[in-house]
């Protein structure tokens, strides 16, 4: 996708004659700086996988186990699968197991053997990262509870070791998410369009958008409550729903919250309600939007393509196939006319 020579955008680019606002796949960027981990972890972080997967992989042992920890009467009534396209699960999974060990250990002893959102939890996650290499490094663990009670059961804990660790990761999330930066004003354009510096905005890949008409569109905005009041609006509703999700998320209701109302479907309908008096405005906002930050899409949308695939695909013409791909990734659904 993002090869330097023979990557699409590079392509596109060379067929468009201009420069493009690209960015490599978020999701992968993560899995790729979680890879910077030290051996040693990743070790003990795939044995852990391994033995949730024994138990919950089968559904006599898991509802054995879940037995187990009620008849335990556990704080917790069963494991955590770990996600690999969203690694930062992964803390979830193991204080998840930590706080299960001794029940883990007396069933496998019963049983013998044994993916713009993005980018700011990205960017809030490697300051986090900060405080976690300063924590370590005093040796307090304020942040780390499981490592706090090993070093209070009198075990060793190589405090450089962990730091270093930490640091290296950091020093991964700063070289590979160094592009998303200098665009963050570009990014939060669509939330934000009325405390942006447009001087800081990337024109460069939008050419059916005027600057000079741009920031007369927005000093024009500026004193129209009518128009104003939508992105306040807007904002008090995004707040809203990331309050509801951050509730459920801590009790575990992910069906739940995706019952939600979408956020981007909810910037997308703010912006659709402006008059065309604004319309470099809006070209720009819809370009940004445009932007997804994960490639699933993509995978996606190929492996729709496998499937429309038939003994009679050579009959397909490029306007059908292209109106079956349409109706095979769109999100909405026919209903019934009375």
């Amino acid at each position: 996708m993002t090869g330097a020579q023979k990557g699409f955008v590079a392509l596109l680019q060379k067929s468009l004659g201009k420069k493009l606002l690209a960015f490599h796949c978020i999701v992968h960027q993560e899995a790729l700086c979680a890879q910077m981990f030290p051996q040693e972890c990743t070790e003990v972080m795939n044995l852990v996988i391994q033995i949730v997967n024994k138990i919950m992989a089968k559904g006599l042992n898991h509802r054995q186990f879940c037995s187990l920890l009620q008849e335990a009467e556990s704080e917790y009534s069963d494991l955590l699968h770990h996600n690999k396209v969203r690694w930062l699960s992964r803390g979830e999974v193991l204080k998840r197991f930590a706080a299960c060990l001794d029940h883990i250990k007396t069933f496998l002893e019963r049983k013998g053997n044994t993916a713009l959102q993005l980018l700011e939890d990205v960017l809030a996650f490697e300051r986090k990262m900060t405080l976690f290499a300063g924590d370590v490094q005093k040796g307090t663990f304020s942040h780390f509870p499981s490592l706090k009670a090993m070093q209070e059961a009198n075990n060793n804990v190589d405090c450089d070791y962990f730091h270093r660790a930490i640091v290296v990761m950091q020093s991964a999330f700063r070289d590979r998410f160094s592009e998303f930066r200098k665009e963050k004003s570009t990014l939060s354009f669509p939330l934000a369009p009325l405390s942006v510096d447009v001087s800081l905005l990337n024109m460069d890949p939008f050419t059916d958008v005027s600057r000079p008409d741009l920031e007369l569109e927005l000093a024009d905005i500026v004193d129209k409550e009518m128009w104003t009041s939508k992105f306040v609006t807007l904002t008090a509703e995004l707040e809203n729903v990331a309050r509801q999700k951050a509730r459920l998320a801590q009790i575990h209701k992910w069906s739940d919250i995706e019952n939600l109302p979408k956020p981007d479907k909810m910037v997308f309908e703010t912006w659709n309600e402006l008059p065309s008096t604004y319309e470099n405005m809006k070209k720009y906002a819809f370009g940004v939007l445009s932007i997804f930050g994960s490639t699933y899409i993509c995978e996606q949308l190929f492996s729709n393509v496998n499937y429309i695939k038939s003994k009679y695909r050579s009959r397909l013409t490029d306007e059908s196939l292209q109106s079956c791909v349409k109706i095979k990734v769109t999100s909405y659904s026919p209903t019934s006319l009375n």
